[in-house]
């Protein structure tokens, strides 16, 4: 059972988080704002900053040029710093609002009390990223009576500056508040699927183990018994040991048959190979020739024949690892690149580990301008498959898309089977 157990822990090092569903899926629209946070907010302090300094409210609510003759010293100072503070919207929200409102506060009665919009931009702030329910709620109320006090030193009736600007004001708030809460909900909707995919996994393993145990474990106990009995009565009686030989391999036979039915549920095999011998690196030609004939110029780069020769005598799971692991990796240029791509199959030795490298150009008929790092169906389970093997075996795998074009796939396995 140790070996299941490590086997289980090798597993779970190779699991990946859920990848965002693509091909016909509809990708998310991602703003300025939530691509770069710190360039837009950059650009929001000079979009308010400006506007406030040079625009103020004319007669019948017009917005006019206005005026550095009767501007106090101050006002441009409390702008500046108002506007600034927007920077820091995101990580210190509740600052970004108090600063407004100080600004506001001070230029109360002096005509020039411009910082509506910076407050409300602080609000919303606010109320997306402020943790402290206590303290937002507190800066929304202190918002609101700074606009009704506003409201006394203007024209319109009070009454109607007031409400107006407590419902935009609070309108503002609210709005970042439940964006907040929004996103909130779709992270902890996404924590409980990935706990409740890691019970379903534990479960799974665990019943896997406890047949494995029941069923293979038992048979294998029989084989060993069965076989020192053989060997106690070989000499006396030949006869009942070849009887407990026999019964020595159908159970064997058994066993294999059990094992083998366990290890397709878990993971049913459907690709090529499923009914012969399994492949290895000497079959790499007979591979290559098979996505040749599919539509994508494969090559074998020099030297790969020769390491193929000095690679003869690795371990069995060693050699199958490394031929799957090529083989997923031209599947996947058949598949994202599409015929037409041309690719290329490296392989060599380094101190005591296989090096095998995959290329490809990515200019088959299947590339699309402007897509991702891998085209069509994104990942999947591909290069999931092929860091399971390299990390199963104790090496490592890494892919990554090409400066010029196309994807590049390089694994380090041990070649003698243990951790390189």
């Amino acid at each position: 059972m140790s070996t299941t157990a490590l086997d289980s822990t090798a597993l779970d090092s190779t699991a990946w988080p859920s990848p965002t569903p693509r091909g016909n899926a509809p990708r998310r629209y991602r703003g300025p704002f939530a691509r770069w946070p710190r360039a837009a907010d950059g650009v929001l302090v000079v979009a308010v900053f400006l506007p406030t300094l040079l625009v103020t409210e004319g007669p019948g609510d017009s917005l006019v040029i206005r005026s550095f003759g009767d501007l106090p010293l101050i006002a441009p100072l409390v702008f500046a710093a108002a506007a600034a503070a927007l920077y820091r919207r995101r990580s210190a929200p509740l600052v970004a609002l108090g600063v407004n409102l100080a600004g506001w506060v001070a230029l109360l009665g002096s005509g020039h009390a411009d910082l509506g919009w910076g407050t409300i931009i602080a609000l919303y702030s606010t109320g997306r990223y402020a943790d402290d329910d206590r303290w937002a709620h507190t800066g929304v109320a202190a918002a609101l009576v700074v606009v009704g006090v506003d409201g006394l030193f203007e024209p319109a009736p009070w009454a109607e500056q007031a409400v107006a600007g407590v419902v935009v004001l609070f309108g503002a708030w609210y709005v970042g508040r439940r964006m907040r809460l929004r996103g909130e909900r779709a992270a902890r909707l996404l924590q409980e699927q990935a706990a409740e995919a890691r019970r379903i996994v534990a479960e799974e393993r665990t019943r896997i183990a406890r047949e494995l145990h029941d069923v293979v474990a038992h048979r294998v106990s029989m084989m060993t018994v069965q076989a020192g009995a053989a060997k106690t009565v070989a000499a006396q009686d030949p006869e009942s040991a070849l009887k407990a030989m026999a019964a020595v391999e159908e159970v064997g036979r058994q066993a294999l048959d059990e094992l083998r039915h366990l290890l397709g549920v878990l993971r049913p095999e459907t690709g090529l190979d499923a009914l012969g011998p399994q492949p290895g690196l000497a079959d790499l030609d007979r591979l290559v020739e098979q996505i040749r004939t599919a539509g994508v110029d494969v090559s074998l780069a020099d030297g790969a024949r020769e390491a193929q020769t000095a690679l003869s005598g690795l371990p069995a799971r060693v050699d199958l690892f490394a031929y799957r692991i090529v083989q997923e990796a031209l599947t996947n240029v058949l598949k994202h690149a599409g015929p037409g791509a041309r690719a290329e199959v490296r392989l060599g030795v380094d101190r005591k580990a296989i090096v095998i490298e995959v290329l490809d150009d990515g200019r088959g008929t299947a590339v699309t301008q402007g897509a991702g790092p891998v085209q069509g169906d994104g990942p999947g389970h591909g290069l999931v498959g092929m860091r399971e093997r390299a990390l199963l075996l104790g090496g490592s795998l890494d892919a990554r898309r090409r400066p010029g074009g196309g994807f590049r796939i390089v694994a380090r396995l041990p070649s003698g089977g243990e951790p390189a």
